[in-house]
């Protein structure tokens, strides 16, 4: 009868050992997350959506907020007066580089825009009523009150047409977005028609954007928006006439579609 081999004690893995597993998974995760930060100074916004989209699949998170790697994406950046990319969010080339193109063609415009207005203002001796400033949000193009309206009234008088065809000639030669606002004094109105100054600022910044529209038909209305903000935003105090004067006013912003953020250019919304 053979005899049964003897086995020795089993084998017990020593404590030690345990943290190998989490370890190595550990670094599986910084290596993908590593991986992943080196691809999205590369690729273009539709191959970053697609390596957020694998990465979030496979560690079992979202795209929308938290996770390993929220928010994944980068902006699209049309060209300046050119529309806005194909359409799904896609590009080709490198983002960055395509913004730098798209801002400087964008503020090489609106300054010839400044140029051609002052140059105007200064050839009709408009300097009184007019003034043009470029700023970060865009170019604004400010109206005094008396080159366009009566006091306390909405409707235009004969010397706006000095005005509005020039300016609606500019904004049709421009993809931008416009925004038109009405502002007034803080002397408080109260008219059948006008019962306080929100109703006559909004008024007037209706008043003359329905002005452009009939001056220039090639404006797409979609483009524009007009607001009153009464005497809310006074660009200079209350307390004298001639502050009141400058008060009175109707700004049209010829508002950028690109800004600088941080040395990056990046899309506004």
């Amino acid at each position: 009868m053979a005899k049964k081999k003897k086995h020795g004690p089993p084998h017990e893995e020593e404590a030690g050992e345990a943290w190998l597993l989490p370890y190595s998974d550990l670094m599986t995760l910084l290596l993908a997350l590593f991986l992943c930060l080196f691809c999205m100074s590369k690729v273009d916004g539709g191959k970053a959506k697609q390596m957020g989209a694998a990465f979030g699949k496979a560690f079992g998170i979202g795209m929308g907020g938290g996770g390993l790697l929220p928010g994944l994406g980068l902006a699209v950046y049309p060209q300046a007066g050119g529309g806005g990319g194909d359409g799904d969010g896609t590009g080709s080339g490198d983002g960055t580089d395509s913004g730098n193109r798209a801002y400087l063609a964008e503020n090489e415009t609106l300054e010839h825009l400044k140029q051609t207005m002052d140059s105007y203002i200064v050839s009709n001796h408009l300097k009184d009523e007019l003034r043009t400033t470029l700023t970060e949000e865009g170019l604004m193009i400010r109206i005094k009150e008396t080159a366009l309206f009566p006091s306390g009234s909405a409707e235009l008088v004969n010397e706006s047409q000095l005005i509005v065809p020039v300016v609606a000639g500019l904004l049709a030669a421009i993809p931008e977005r416009v925004i038109i606002s009405g502002h007034t004094d803080n002397v408080p109105i109260a008219t059948a028609q006008y019962p306080s100054n929100w109703e006559l600022s909004s008024a007037r910044a209706m008043t003359f954007m329905k002005a452009l529209f009939a001056a220039n038909a090639s404006l797409n209305p979609a483009r524009f928006s007009a607001i009153g903000y009464s005497e809310y935003r006074p660009v200079a105090p209350n307390d004298t006439e001639d502050g009141r004067r400058r008060n009175r006013r109707v700004e049209i912003m010829i508002a950028r579609s690109f800004k600088m953020a941080e040395g990056t250019l990046v899309a506004k919304q």
